[in-house]
């Protein structure tokens, strides 16, 4: 018999970490998993932020609590699972959406800055997500991580455009990590999935966006930036039960950028 699809994306009783949580991108995620029944634990620096974001979620029904962390820090991330289940009783879905971005020419890229993106974009990262299976999927035998990539990290940066090395780096490694991850767990029951974001204005892309926006339109076949919107549908696919047979799978939320 065919099941129905709806029930398939309710995310009721289950509890979801959204990293970089307080704007942008990670908001959109938050506000999609919030609205199908998930409760929301967000995690960013900047407590001003998240206090309003979680006042956002609210206004749409959406049980948040803000948790303030700084990923780069490895303890940070360690404890972070953790303090999810001290607010929210349980941990189900970690969604991995911190980073940071430092533009410079490959040659003259400063240590500062590859340490910068690397420590908070992939060695943050595989941190929480080691301690988030540890502490509450593996023993629960249940848990999905959705990773936010980007198609920087399926291609190379284009040339006319402030180089990005570490950026690309992390966002490769990110997506590897991805399939490594899922095969590992895959057998242990967790699934581990990430979406790669093409053009989306943010505060991180604010300046590249500013100076080429109308060329980044033009590389994208449906003929506009990614919206407020745009990642919602990907990420409550990939992370409730309708995303049940999806695993190591990396999809593009780019406007066809990347099919050209």
């Amino acid at each position: 018999m065919i099941p129905y699809a709806a029930p398939m994306f309710d995310l009721g009783g289950r509890v979801a970490l959204v990293t970089g949580g307080s704007r942008g991108l990670g908001l959109q995620i938050a506000a999609a998993l919030g609205e199908y029944g998930a409760r929301i634990a967000l995690a960013a620096r900047n407590v001003e932020e998240l206090d309003s974001a979680v006042s956002l979620l609210a206004e749409r029904g959406v049980d948040a609590v803000a948790l303030p962390t700084d990923l780069s820090s490895a303890k940070a991330a360690a404890d972070l699972p953790n303090r999810v289940v001290g607010a929210l009783g349980r941990l189900d879905i970690l969604v991995n959406n911190a980073g940071a971005a430092w533009g410079a020419p490959a040659e003259t890229y400063p240590v500062e800055g590859w340490n910068k993106v690397i420590d908070l974009g992939l060695t943050g990262l595989f941190l929480l997500t080691q301690a988030a299976a540890s502490a509450c999927f593996l023993p629960q035998g249940r848990g999905v991580v959705l990773n936010v990539a980007s198609i920087e990290g399926l291609r190379g940066h284009h040339h006319s455009r402030m180089g990005t090395i570490a950026y690309n780096t992390a966002k490769g490694g990110v997506i590897n990590m991805t399939r490594a991850l899922a095969a590992e767990w895959g057998p242990r029951g967790i699934r581990v999935n990430a979406i790669a974001p093409g053009f989306f204005p943010s505060r991180m892309s604010a300046g590249t966006v500013s100076r080429h926006e109308a060329e980044m339109i033009d590389e994208t076949p449906v003929g506009r930036l990614g919206g407020p919107g745009d990642l919602m549908g990907a990420a409550l696919l990939l992370t409730s039960d309708a995303g049940a047979h999806i695993t190591g799978q990396i999809l593009a939320v780019d406007g066809g950028a990347t099919a050209i």
